[in-house]
């Protein structure tokens, strides 16, 4: 019975060996008092319309008594607490116990805190290991209450605990935050709407629980499970995906095309990806790539009450054969060999949870990596980790789970080879790092903030040495560092975005004594960022390139909007590559570097005052960059507590010209109080989904 006021009149008879003379308690009302609980267990911007509490922290039930009183000590209940569809005792999903003097925290337990009389105030603890999940409240076998019990990280017997108020607002309280995208060299912030307490949603995480494989062959093992967070978490990893065809939640899709869904770059947030699944039978939403996976992820981790944060690492390897080596093949006009399946990812975004880990030895609490990306199997289906992020920078890759998998993410070795016509082979020098600017959102800041030594010991330093030897990580350890004679970079001019012409250079130099002829190849193309290579964007190979003693040349490149305007893709990146070849010893140097085009910024003015429950309107301008007009303009605004859950759209009728401004105003009425992101997406036939957001103070 889910009222919070049930009008029955219900005996609760005294235990059976107390004397017949103590008078039945006569219940005729109760309340479980949802607006007092729910906020006192932080989850009140769930609502206040059902009971939804943490474990190890009690709530209050008010029993109000039709007659007689409740006396202390004679007047007893008979509690039961269970879970899922076969609770039982030995498996911690159903809990049998009565009133105490004063609750244990440390176990399921109940005491009544009012003084003796007419209104009988029934605190009630469920075990800080208990398993989350939908319960049922049974009092005396008669009255049966629903609740919802969430993990808690407020509380230090739980294993989700944290010690910090503003690393809970951050990492477990709030729904909006900031996704990094991009380039090592160029981060790009993405705000994104987790909104993991709108209406709905917490309902769709139970669901994906529910969804799992383990659930459906065996419900009582799984409902068991959820009191283990790193089993969570892993079914989590599981079910975000949906490569095992298990209900996952997204389909993946890496292509040009996103026939039959919507590209990854729509998303604005994880509520309509969640609203969608929950409401289409369980059908995996089209599509997603990494971030969105990552976020979903965390958008649900929140929810359940595990401290969650998405984590960007740059340059991040996928090395499928286990070898902690990335080896790459080009010809001698720098195309690059794409038979195999190791890659280098631009970026790769995964979630880190927090919680204890007393499956592993002293030392492995704290954040924990797990990716929903579907990659590679672990025990037979497509998830990853969770794996302590220290037991990856300190080379252990025996923990659980896939260890070995995350730390070639981050460490291994990039190998370049090149082929040349005659069919030998030689290695290129270059100095590419795999792992490079491992960000995550700062806690109560929008910056970036540089995780990299939480998963890595400095370069060149004695304890990364000591990591690779243990790791065997051979590659690394027989490196030497070479000097060259040839050096080559590449440097980029100032004011790149999308929709001019610019130059890029190539610099190269010769560092011997002796004159130098050498081959230079500067090639551009496009490139997704999980690094599939597309087409040219610009090319030019010089076969006579002469370099006295000391001396230096700067090649430029050009790029005109009208070659790569139809070659990119919609992570707006351009790969370049210079190859310096040495026809005297055929030693080859390479340089390699990536472009992030600008897109236009979105300026979003708020008018009125921001307040709860007061109409705004956002007023959102962009100028058209390109030498052609835009089609199809169309403006979208999202976020928590701001648009009621939903999206709010407005099209704009004319094309934009080059140089003119699209604007329109998008109006919204905010629910709740406080700082919150409005984020703004722009799409058009060939400017796609151009982001920005705003942070709006609501008051009260």
């Amino acid at each position: 019975m889910r009222e919070e006021n049930q009008r029955l009149i219900i005996s609760l008879p005294c235990k059976d060996n107390l004397s017949r003379a103590h008078s039945a308690l006569v219940i005729i009302t109760w309340d479980l008092a949802c607006q007092f609980n729910n906020t006192d267990h932080h989850t009140e911007l769930n609502g206040t319309d059902r009971l939804i509490v943490r474990r190890g922290q009690a709530f209050t039930i008010n029993l109000y008594l039709n007659s007689g009183s409740y006396q202390p000590g004679y007047s007893q209940l008979h509690i039961t607490a269970e879970t899922g569809p076969q609770p039982e005792e030995q498996y911690g999903t159903r809990a049998v116990f009565g009133l105490s003097n004063e609750i244990d925290d440390t176990c399921w337990s109940a005491a009544v805190s009012s003084p003796p009389g007419d209104t009988v105030c029934l605190s009630v603890c469920a075990a800080p290991d208990a398993p989350i999940g939908r319960y049922v409240l049974t009092l005396d076998g008669r009255i049966q209450f629903d609740f919802t019990l969430l993990f808690n990280p407020w509380c230090p017997r739980d294993v989700v605990y944290i010690d910090s108020e503003e690393k809970l607002a951050e990492y477990v309280l709030a729904q909006d935050g900031i996704i990094f995208r991009g380039d090592a060299e160029y981060p790009v912030p993405l705000a994104w709407y987790f909104g993991q307490f709108e209406e709905g949603i917490l309902d769709a995480c139970l669901r994906i629980l529910d969804m799992n494989p383990k659930h459906r062959r065996n419900p009582g093992k799984d409902c068991s499970g959820r009191r283990n967070v790193i089993y969570v978490t892993r079914v989590l990893s599981a079910m975000i995906n949906s490569n095992d065809r298990d209900y996952g939640v997204l389909e993946g899709c890496w292509k040009d095309t996103f026939d039959g869904g919507m590209s990854p770059m729509s998303w604005r947030g994880s509520v309509q990806i969640l609203r969608t699944w929950s409401s289409t039978s369980c059908l995996p939403v089209r599509f997603g790539q990494c971030w969105v996976f990552a976020a979903v992820a965390c958008s649900v981790s929140r929810a359940l009450g595990i401290p969650c944060r998405v984590v960007t690492n740059y340059y991040s390897a996928h090395d499928t054969n286990s070898n902690l080596v990335i080896e790459r093949y080009l010809n001698e006009k720098g195309e690059i060999d794409s038979s195999t399946r190791d890659m280098i990812w631009n970026y790769h975004c995964w979630v880190e949870s927090w919680m204890t880990r007393p499956d592993l030895p002293p030392g492995f609490d704290g954040w924990q990596a797990s990716d929903p990306t579907p990659q590679e199997k672990s025990e037979g289906v497509f998830c990853c980790g969770p794996v302590p992020v220290r037991a990856i920078k300190e080379g252990e890759l025996t923990f659980k789970y896939d260890a070995a998998f995350v730390f070639a993410e981050v460490n291994a070795d990039l190998v370049y080879t090149l082929k040349y016509n005659d069919g030998s082979t030689r290695k290129i020098v270059n100095d590419q790092k795999v792992g490079q600017k491992i960000s995550t959102k700062s806690v109560g800041r929008d910056e970036r903030e540089d995780i990299t030594h939480l998963y890595k010991y400095p370069e060149g330093s004695a304890e990364e040495r000591q990591v690779f030897e243990k790791a065997n990580h051979q590659n690394k350890l027989l490196q030497q560092k070479g000097n060259p004679g040839l050096h080559i970079t590449i440097k980029l001019s100032t004011g790149i975005r999308k929709g001019c012409d610019f130059d890029v250079f190539a610099i190269v130099s010769n560092n011997t004594e002796e004159n130098k002829k050498c081959r230079l190849v500067f090639a551009s193309r496009a490139v997704s960022y999980n690094g599939i290579i597309g087409r040219e964007c610009g090319f030019k190979d010089l076969l006579n390139v002469e370099l006295a003693p000391g001396g230096e040349r700067k090649v430029p490149l050009s790029l005109n909007y009208s070659k790569y305007c139809t070659n990119l893709t919609e992570d707006n990146l351009i790969r370049l590559g210079a190859l310096l070849i040495d026809y005297s010893t055929k030693e080859a140097v390479m340089a390699m570097r990536d472009i992030v085009l600008d897109d236009p910024e979105i300026k979003i003015r708020i008018l009125g005052e921001p307040k709860e429950k007061r109409k705004l309107a956002a007023e959102l301008t962009l100028q058209n960059p390109l030498p052609e007009p835009l089609q199809g303009c169309c403006f979208t605004i999202e976020g928590a507590n701001l648009t009621g859950g939903s999206s709010i759209a407005e099209k704009l009728a004319s094309p934009i010209e080059p140089g003119q401004e699209a604007k329109v105003k998008i109006y919204f009425t905010p629910t709740q109080s406080g700082l919150r992101k409005l984020v703004v997406d722009f799409d058009s036939d060939k400017l796609g989904h151009v982001r920005g957001y705003k942070n709006v103070i609501i008051g009260k």
